[in-house]
């Protein structure tokens, strides 16, 4: 993959051109994610990432189709949820994501966690990416072992893994890894949620008071010039605006290197290698089944 520090966009390792700059969908209601996508495209995201296990697929493609940006300008992820893992399974699964998105192609298919059955999961978005389908295919919430794994035990190597990427969680060994496969890493949470006191953190507010920008824009102009891909969530048009623009300055060697003495190496949400990450992910898919 290759790219330029302010270059809005990263080439993955198939030629497949992405957006730096992402709009997420997780945790929007259904009945309030159309208009949160149609805002964000109409202010010039062109990366929209949802999920099977959103819940909004639906949604999403008919903000698609209602807005006035043309498809073939629009980076669409999904992913593959657990309890469609399996080759044929997952297949199917894809299929009704095609319905539901109102598109006939995904520009990126993820496999969203790394448990069950992700070797025939992966199999069948392999054969659909040759079949034209999928555009670019990859995994999610890969650490660099099982990352390691599907890369080099299968034919085609992800091309993307998203991760929580943000202030506390850095990811440098996981990037190292990414970076010796070609593997381009995407960030989600990363806000964090706002958790372990994010916005206020007096690094990224000094920053930010220097720049004269938000805490938020000196988050995602931190992963911009580290060429990772940021998916930002909000339901406020003027969040999303305030969150895209952050072409119109960047961060010194000072600041990155004050950023990057904040990693603790520590999830804010769960560690997905331990024995409970697995348990809590089974009751998860028993949950959703409902």
């Amino acid at each position: 993959m290759s790219t330029t520090q302010n270059a809005d966009t990263v080439t993955l390792a198939n030629g497949v051109v992405m957006p730096k700059r992402g709009f997420g969908v997780f945790q929007i209601p259904d009945n309030q994610t159309v208009d949160a996508v149609k805002s964000a495209l109409s202010l010039g995201y062109r990366l929209i990432d949802t999920a099977q296990s959103y819940f909004n697929e639906e949604a999403v493609g008919q903000a698609l189709e209602e807005s006035e940006v043309p498809r073939d300008q629009i980076f669409l992820t999904t992913k593959v949820w657990i309890d469609n893992y399996g080759y044929e399974k997952t297949k199917q699964s894809v299929v009704e994501s095609l319905r539901k998105l109102r598109t006939d192609y995904l520009d990126l298919l993820l496999l969203h966690q790394p448990f069950s059955d992700y070797y025939g999961a992966y199999r069948a978005i392999e054969d659909l990416y040759k079949e034209g389908i999928i555009r670019a295919i990859g995994v999610s919430n890969f650490a660099p072992d099982r990352l390691m794994d599907i890369a080099l035990f299968n034919e085609i190597v992800p091309m993307v893994n998203q991760v929580e990427v943000n202030l506390f969680q850095q990811q440098q060994s996981q990037l190292q890894t990414m970076q010796e496969l070609g593997v381009q890493a995407a960030a989600w949470a990363p806000f964090g949620e706002g958790r372990n006191g994010m916005f206020t953190n007096p690094t990224l507010v000094g920053i930010a008071n220097a720049h004269g920008k938000s805490v938020a824009q000196i988050i995602l102009r931190w992963l911009w010039q580290r060429d990772i891909v940021s998916l930002a969530k909000s339901m406020r048009p003027e969040r999303m605006q305030e969150n895209f623009m952050i072409e119109d300055f960047a961060l010194s060697d000072e600041d990155m290197q004050a950023i990057a003495a904040e990693d603790t190496n520590t999830s804010l949400f769960f560690n997905h290698q331990t024995p409970e990450a697995v348990k809590m992910m089974k009751d998860l898919v028993v949950a959703r089944r409902k």
